[in-house]
């Protein structure tokens, strides 16, 4: 499966039965166009390398991988990860999604595991 073949995500996340937990503060931008005029607007490189902290079910991310970024996606809600893994499955190595805690995770070890280097920037 391609990117631009995905399931909208408000149709991933109702298959899934997830919704946004105020525990973790959790709000999703589901509006692909909304998404996609962030990235333009953050004024990334094409083949820059994005950490993203908490992509919940990937509205960001997709967008992101769209302009062509690379992304490591630290997300520490377990729910998320399906969804994210088949946004992987669909970025074509473009997309290391890491279940923890941004706050506690080594970057740089991350980012070298994955043989990534150069331009780098963060989203959340």
């Amino acid at each position: 499966m391609r990117l631009e073949n995905l399931p909208p995500l408000r149709l991933a996340l109702d298959e899934a039965g997830l919704a946004a937990r105020k525990t973790f503060g959790q709000h999703f931008l589901l509006d692909l166009n909304i998404t996609r005029k962030i990235v333009r607007l953050a004024d990334l490189l094409e083949g820059q390398t994005v950490i993203e902290v908490g992509p919940g079910p990937g509205g960001l991310t997709r967008a992101l991988l769209e302009a062509g970024a690379r992304v490591l996606a630290i997300e520490k809600d377990p729910r998320f990860l399906p969804l994210l893994g088949v946004i992987a499955e669909a970025a074509e190595g473009r997309l290391k999604v890491i279940e923890g805690d941004a706050t506690t995770a080594n970057i740089q070890t991350l980012l070298a595991e994955a043989g990534w280097t150069g331009p780098t920037a963060i989203v959340a």
